[in-house]
């Protein structure tokens, strides 16, 4: 039984070997054909006939020819927005908030009253000092009128000492002739010196006078510094905006205690609004102040455009980037504080090829770039450097004014290779 086995088993794998491997040859001695299967094989061909052949026919790609043209660039950076300006008003004495709070995102009006303290007793104390203004004031009109009277004196002064020396001489010339006696010589010294003294007296009075006038003058000074402090202290009391803006805090609440540097309010302007960003060193010579530039909000929204009004002349030490600032105009108030900013600042116009994204490959190393053809229909690749991405296509710098670009086959062939190619039209 296993002989019939064995031999079942070797028929079986006959069979199948003939109608497999060998099917060609079983299906044609079942026609009859075995007598012409060898005579049937063509010879294997010739080393000459070989060589005789053709050569295998070169890689068919499709390519593109373009031409440069001048596009307007621009640095693209990423920012946000930020306020024109903002400011957190604050108490500048103590007293209680005697005014209705104003609720966040009130719109307030440049000088409008935010908040109210209560006076106290800023009122007498005004009141007070403008009393000592009066005072100071009626003293230094005594004062000048004392002036007048020691200079009166000091004149009188004058006349009484000219009296005594006209005397003295008188009695010295008499005494000298024995006309008088010694007694009337030394009277007349004593009246000289007495009025000397006078003299000198009435001057020291007209300078008590002046000291007393400059010493009112002073004190008129200080009471008007008085009053003009006082003054103040009650104009302090009214906390005003600073800018017409909107709220982005509730104004002190009714009754709350206020010292000074208390948060009254916090108020922005938006209107304007800047675009803030940092500009790399390798873009910033690209940059200049009064260039036309626009962004798109990241959440988004209605393209904004406005002009650049900073540029940082001093880099981040951290960062190396160099601060810029763009206004524009937000009538409307769409555009919020802190908002993240897609910005483009427009520079000078570059030589450039409008060409399809497909187009861009990389070579061995990574660098991104065109296969394009040379003389001969021979490969080559360019580098290139991307300016800006539109619908249309990518427009690419780094290339010669003209170029032939292979559009379609540029991943099946390296540079060195000679292909055929088959030119399209740019608008296809």
């Amino acid at each position: 039984m296993r002989i019939l086995s064995i031999l079942a088993a070797l028929i079986v794998a006959v069979i199948v070997l003939a109608f497999t491997i060998e099917r060609d040859a079983t299906m044609a001695y079942l026609r009859g054909d075995s007598a012409t299967e060898t005579t049937d094989q063509p010879a294997a061909p010739s080393t000459a006939a070989q060589a005789a052949q053709p050569a295998a026919p070169a890689m068919r790609v499709v390519a593109l020819h373009s031409t440069a043209r001048d596009v307007d660039s621009a640095v693209v950076l990423r920012g946000q927005t930020q306020a024109w300006r903002e400011v957190e008003v604050k108490a500048e004495t103590s007293s209680t908030v005697m005014s209705e709070p104003l609720p966040k995102g009130t719109f307030v009006d440049a000088g409008q009253l935010l908040c109210k303290l209560s006076p106290g007793t800023r009122g007498a104390t005004l009141a007070e000092a403008r009393a000592r203004l009066s005072e100071a004031t009626a003293a230094k009109a005594t004062a000048e009128s004392r002036v007048p009277e020691a200079q009166s004196r000091v004149a009188e002064a004058q006349a009484k000492l000219d009296e005594t020396l006209i005397n003295q001489n008188a009695a010295a010339k008499l005494s000298e002739g024995g006309f008088a006696a010694e007694t009337r010589v030394k009277s007349a010294d004593a009246a000289v010196a007495s009025a000397r003294a006078g003299l000198e007296s009435a001057r020291a009075s007209v300078q008590a006078a002046k000291s007393g006038l400059q010493s009112a003058d002073a004190g008129i000074e200080a009471a008007q510094a008085a009053v003009a402090a006082a003054e103040k202290e009650i104009e302090r009391l009214d906390i005003h905006a600073p800018f017409a803006g909107l709220l982005e805090s509730d104004t002190a609440e009714l009754g709350s205690l206020m010292q000074p540097g208390a948060l009254c309010a916090t108020v922005i302007q938006l209107d304007p609004i800047k675009l803030v960003a940092f500009v790399p060193e390798t873009d910033v010579s690209r940059v200049h102040v009064g260039a036309m530039a626009g962004g798109r909000l990241a959440a988004g929204g209605d393209d904004v455009r406005g002009q650049v009004t900073f540029l940082s002349r001093a880099a981040d030490p951290v960062t190396r980037t160099f601060r810029v600032e763009i206004e524009i105009p937000n009538s409307d108030l769409t555009l919020r504080d802190g908002q993240t900013v897609e910005i483009l600042i427009a520079t000078d116009g570059a030589p450039a090829h409008l060409l399809p994204q497909s187009a861009l490959t990389l070579n061995d190393e990574g660098t991104l770039g065109l296969r394009t053809l040379g003389p001969d229909g021979v490969v080559q690749f360019q580098p290139v450097k991307i300016l800006r991405d539109t619908p249309d296509g990518i427009w690419l710098t780094g290339l010669p004014d003209a170029v032939d670009v292979i559009v379609v086959g540029q991943e099946y062939v390296t540079a060195g290779v000679t292909v055929e190619a088959t030119f399209r039209e740019a608008a296809e």
